[in-house]
């Protein structure tokens, strides 16, 4: 789990993160739309900084800003930027959401977040690993408002979530006038549960565009709509 992870055109090292290159992130990545040319992009809660990496390689936005506030991720997310073809473009801010929300007037055309979203009462032994994927460390409320504030009036708020915390969300969201132009729900294979909810909001009321993702026909034998969505990514797909 810590060899670096290859990419087609980049590399991701992940031995200083808590929490690893996994499939909600570079689904994420390559999902949103960038329909909306956006010039900048700030992601939330960076981890390795792989999906700002995937912005970079998708979009031709000028900005790339990234916020961590673990200590060895952002070291690690700093070095994966720098080692990328884009470490113009990219940069990344040890901060937490709120001081960043405080101290930063920037306006972003597009927000991300794969945010942590363990909120059960249970804790390992690995005190990074629970702040990044724990709820408490970063509560949606607190994602929604500060997305709110960060985006510009034409912006695109895009989250991954678990798929039984959607209508909540969506609700919260409403609180600050952001609504849902699109949502995908995901699952891993054809007989699996929806596990995953990928929206993107904005400020406009649109009617909501709904999509179905399903990863896996079978252990390892992914779905075509799956491949065609990360091909550009992974090396063996």
């Amino acid at each position: 789990m810590n060899k670096p992870f290859l990419f087609k055109q980049f590399t991701v090292h992940q031995d200083r993160c808590a929490m690893k290159i996994g499939t909600d992130g570079v689904l994420m990545g390559a999902w949103i739309s960038l329909e909306n040319n956006p010039n900048s992009i700030l992601d939330i809660g960076a981890g390795t900084g792989i999906i700002a990496l995937q912005m970079a390689q998708r979009s031709k936005a000028e900005i790339i800003d990234a916020i961590e506030i673990d200590g060895d991720a952002f070291e690690q997310c700093v070095d994966n930027f720098e080692n990328s073809p884009w470490d113009d473009r990219l940069f990344c801010y040890h901060t937490s959401l709120e001081d960043f929300v405080q101290e930063f007037d920037d306006k972003y055309d597009m927000v991300i977040s794969n945010p942590p979203f363990y909120s059960e009462n249970y804790k390992s032994s690995n005190e990074s690993r629970d702040k990044a994927r724990f709820n408490k460390s970063l509560p949606f409320n607190e994602l929604i408002e500060s997305a709110s504030r960060l985006l510009s009036n034409q912006g695109v708020f895009a989250v991954i979530i678990p798929r039984k915390e959607e209508e909540k969300f969506i609700k919260t969201a409403s609180k600050v006038n952001l609504f849902p132009k699109r949502l995908c729900r995901v699952r891993g294979n054809d007989t699996s549960e929806e596990k995953r909810s990928m929206l993107e909001f904005s400020f406009e009321k649109v009617s909501l565009k709904i999509e179905n993702l399903t990863i896996e026909t079978s252990r390892h034998n992914y779905t075509e709509e799956y491949k065609r969505l990360v091909e550009s990514f992974y090396l063996k797909m």
